[in-house]
C-alpha cells in the first residue's frame, strides 16, 4: 500500500528566515562538555508567542540540559512540516489539527507536548455595538481567513449555528474592520486587538477556546523515528522548553529573550511583547487547566478525545480515525516548572 503525504499549510502574514541562536552571556552555568544538537522550527516569525523557547536559549536552560538548540523561525515561504518530514529539522511547532492530520494522511509524525493550553484564536468586534456573545454573531458577516475556514469555522458552525453565507474574506488588513463598527473579524489574542487599540478603536474580543474549542497550540511535533531513536534528548528538550515557558510567562529575567526576539524579527518591539505576555497571562493561554497541576506542556487522553470528537462531528476528520496515534504523553505531565 502506498503511503500518502499531504501537508496542510497555514496562511502566514509576513517575511521570515531561519536563524540559529546562541545563549546570551550571564550567570555561570555548569554544562556538559559535549552537547547534543537539536533543531526546532517555529511556525512564524519571532514573537512573544514563541517566548518560552527564546527564554530557554537566553537563560542557558537548553545548555544546562546538555543541548545545543538551533532555534529557527518560520515565515511565509517556509513549511515546517515538510522540512521535518524531509529530515531537515528535528522538531517543529504546530497545533492539534496537525496531529490528527498526520494520522489521517499516514504521516509517521506526532505531537509530544502542547505549550499552549488554549488556542489564542479570537473573533473581534467593536465595543458598544450590541454584539456581546458568539450567539449575537449568528447571521452577521464575519471576516475569516482561508486557514480558519477549515479549523475553527466548522466548530463555530456546529456550536453556534453559523453558516458559510456569513463568511467574508479576511486579508490580514484591519482597515475594513476599523471603518465598520458592526464588523467582526478573526484575529490572534495578542496581535489584532493591539493593532486596533493603536489605531484608536475599542475592540471587544471573544476567545474561541472559551467556547469549548479545545485545540492545543504551540505544540512540539516530531517524526516517530526521531522520537524512538533519541528519547533522552527529546525529554531534555521538552523539560527545558517547559521551564523556559514558565519563566517567560512569569516575567523571570526575560529581557535577554526579548532582545533575541526583536533581533530576529525587527517588526517586534517592547510594547507588542509586553502586551502579548499580559493578555496571554490574563487568558491562561499557557498556564491554565491541566498545566496548573501537570506542568507546562501538559496533554491528556481525555482532552485529545474530546477535540477529535468535536472535529469529527464538525466534518473535519472521518469517523473511526485512530487519533491516539497522533500524540504521545510520555514526555509531559511531569510537573516541570511548578
Amino acid at each position: 500500500m502506498r503511503t500518502r503525504y499531504r501537508i496542510q499549510r497555514r496562511a502566514l502574514l509576513g517575511g521570515g528566515a531561519a536563524f540559529a541562536l546562541a545563549a546570551v552571556p550571564g550567570a555561570r552555568i555548569a554544562v556538559p562538555q559535549s552537547l547534543d544538537r537539536v533543531s526546532f522550527h517555529t511556525n512564524w516569525r519571532a514573537q512573544a508567542e514563541h517566548g518560552g523557547y527564546y527564554q530557554a536559549v537566553a537563560a542557558g536552560l537548553y545548555r544546562r540540559a546538555g543541548l545545543e538548540v538551533d532555534l529557527r523561525q518560520g515565515g511565509p515561504n517556509l513549511d515546517p512540516v515538510r522540512l521535518m518530514v524531509a529530515g531537515r529539522v528535528d522538531m517543529i511547532m504546530s497545533n492539534g489539527f496537525q496531529a490528527l492530520t498526520y494520522v489521517r494522511e499516514s504521516v509517521p509524525a506526532l505531537t509530544i507536548a502542547a505549550m499552549m493550553q488554549k488556542d489564542p484564536q479570537v473573533l473581534m468586534t467593536h465595543e458598544g455595538n450590541g454584539i456581546n456573545s458568539f450567539e449575537d454573531m449568528r447571521g452577521k458577516p464575519i471576516l475569516v481567513g482561508s486557514g480558519g475556514r477549515v479549523t475553527y469555522w466548522p466548530f463555530l458552525k456546529a456550536r453556534f449555528g453559523f453558516t458559510d453565507e456569513q463568511v467574508r474574506p479576511y486579508t490580514f488588513n484591519i482597515q475594513p474592520w476599523l471603518v465598520d463598527r458592526m464588523a467582526i473579524q478573526q484575529g490572534f489574542l495578542s496581535s489584532e486587538p493591539l493593532s486596533a487599540i493603536q489605531a484608536g478603536a475599542r475592540p471587544k474580543v471573544f476567545l474561541i477556546a472559551d467556547a469549548g474549542y479545545e485545540n492545543y497550540q504551540t505544540t512540539v511535533d516530531i517524526m516517530r523515528s526521531q522520537m524512538e531513536a533519541r528519547p533522552d534528548v527529546v525529554q531534555r528538550f521538552i523539560n527545558a522548553s517547559a521551564e523556559g515557558w514558565t519563566q517567560y510567562m512569569r516575567g523571570q529575567d526575560i529581557a535577554a529573550a526579548n532582545r533575541l526576539i526583536i533581533r530576529d524579527n525587527p517588526e517586534m518591539n517592547e510594547e507588542r511583547i509586553a502586551y502579548a505576555i499580559r493578555v496571554m497571562n490574563e487568558q491562561g493561554i499557557v498556564i491554565s487547566g491541566d498545566a496548573n497541576t501537570m506542568g507546562v506542556g501538559a496533554m491528556t487522553d481525555a482532552r485529545w478525545e474530546r477535540f477529535y470528537n468535536a472535529m469529527r462531528d464538525a466534518g473535519i476528520y472521518p469517523a473511526g480515525l485512530e487519533f491516539k496515534r497522533g500524540y504521545d504523553l510520555r514526555f509531559v505531565n511531569k510537573r516541570v516548572g511548578l
